[in-house]
């Protein structure tokens, strides 16, 4: 169950990438020169699907690309062993669909694709094609994401209704733990294959383990790199107690301060990269939450500070105004909507006290109600924002709905797991390179 409070950071994520993938220039700091014969050469074959070394390195600039972090011919080739593996996962999770004959329709791929699209305000492709990637490295991920989803809808059959009896005795549960600590982590897993390639996981996780601490945000890199179920959701495991995780893990997360990321920590499989963002009383966290509304004025052109356009001069002249005279909400959701409506006027409640950008957090937790902000400048527009009502919510309150669902995930996550395992040992997989040698050094 994706928690209130998760679908913020989701949102505010998604805003993040949106922004970044729009102003990133070419983010490779040298260009991958790389004749046809290397990019073609063939990394693995799985099941009779060939893995080629053009397919790694597309997917290592999309990685790239969407955490914004540039990465050297050197760097790039450090992430080939990990990035190697999870393309073969993804060969065998569409081979798993095409075997249950579930197809991803195109349409539910263009869709995802006119969704990022919008995020990035029209300029995926233009992103994309600067960074020398093609839209077929992106329509291929999305495509295996989507038709594992359905697989493990699929497999998991009967297992999906979680009963009334099952609920009530999480309930008891969750009651008898009211005001123990909980910890709001999230975490990204590298696996070991096998024994050999023991080392070369550590050295992935020591190098994600560092693109983290130099700025990458640790959503991003989950959703690409993690090997579990909670990928998709930025690694987010929500709220637990040092009982519910590994014994390793659960020594360094009631340790560590909120916003640290951990060293790799060595788990069951493989090894565990976890960020603590919150700690909290169980049954207990109460938080402001706000409705919101937002007017923004975009920019026709990039900003350039000391030379900005008429167009550009002319936003802010409507944003100032805007400013000086809305008294309510609807008078900044019409502003918002004669602009075009590039960005939505609602993004929804936020807990003022648990917003992750600490300006927004300041600008909005001292904002009067139905008081605009002054004009807020970015490079590709003007904001304006209106706190409308405010309410005080006990987050931690959890229902008979959020147990079931939660109920409902972890199944779904036992069951991700244990298929991929299963579908690895089946399978006929002829590795070379970089993953051959890993193999070999037994």
């Amino acid at each position: 169950m994706t928690t209130r409070s998760q679908m913020f950071r989701h949102l505010l994520r998604t805003a993040v990438l949106a922004v970044a993938a729009v102003l990133a220039a070419p983010i490779l700091s040298s260009p991958v020169m790389a004749s046809a014969a290397d990019t073609e050469s063939i990394v693995a074959i799985v099941n009779g699907d060939v893995v080629t070394q053009g397919d790694v390195d597309a997917r290592a600039r999309l990685f790239a690309l969407v955490n914004n972090i540039p990465l050297s011919d050197a760097e790039l080739a450090r992430l080939d062993t990990q990035i190697s593996q999870q393309l073969i996962d993804e060969r065998l999770q569409l081979q798993e669909a095409q075997s249950l004959k579930i197809a991803v329709p195109d349409s539910d791929i263009a869709a995802q694709i006119d969704e990022l699209d919008k995020r990035n305000n029209g300029n995926l492709r233009n992103a994309l094609a600067k960074n020398g990637i093609s839209l077929r490295t992106l329509v291929d991920q999305l495509r295996a994401q989507i038709a594992w989803s359905q697989v493990l809808r699929a497999e998991i059959g009967d297992r999906a209704q979680v009963t009334p009896q099952q609920v009530d005795a999480r309930m008891a549960l969750e009651k008898a733990a009211n005001g123990q600590p909980e910890y709001e982590v999230a975490q990204i897993f590298v696996p070991i294959e096998s024994p050999s390639r023991a080392d070369a996981a550590k050295r992935f996780a020591d190098a994600v383990t560092d693109r983290l601490r130099n700025g990458a945000a640790f959503a991003n890199v989950a959703e690409e790199f993690s090997q579990s179920e909670d990928a998709l959701s930025g690694g987010e495991l929500g709220w637990v107690r040092a009982p519910d995780l590994d014994n390793a893990v659960a020594d360094v997360v009631t340790q560590m301060p909120v916003g640290a990321i951990s060293n790799p920590i060595r788990v069951p499989g493989g090894y565990a990269i976890v960020t603590l963002e919150a700690k909290r009383t169980a049954g207990l966290e109460m938080v402001t939450m706000a409705t919101v509304r937002e007017a923004f004025f975009p920019f026709s052109t990039p900003l350039i500070p000391s030379a900005p356009t008429a167009q550009q001069r002319a936003a802010l002249a409507s944003a100032q105004a805007l400013s000086a005279t809305a008294h309510d909400c609807g008078a900044v959701e019409k502003a918002n909507a004669a602009q075009g409506a590039v960005q939505p006027s609602d993004p929804g409640e936020l807990p003022l006290e648990r917003l992750s950008n600490p300006d927004m957090k300041r600008i909005l937790t001292g904002l009067t109600i139905d008081k605009p902000t002054t004009p807020l400048m970015s490079l590709n527009g003007i904001l304006i924002m209106m706190v409308c009502s405010e309410k005080k919510e006990n987050l931690a309150e959890v229902t008979r709905t959020d147990m079931a669902n939660r109920i409902l995930d972890e199944r779904v996550e036992r069951l991700a797991r244990t298929l991929q395992r299963d579908l690895e040992r089946q399978a006929d997989i002829t590795r070379a390179g970089v993953a051959a040698e890993e193999d070999d050094q037994s």
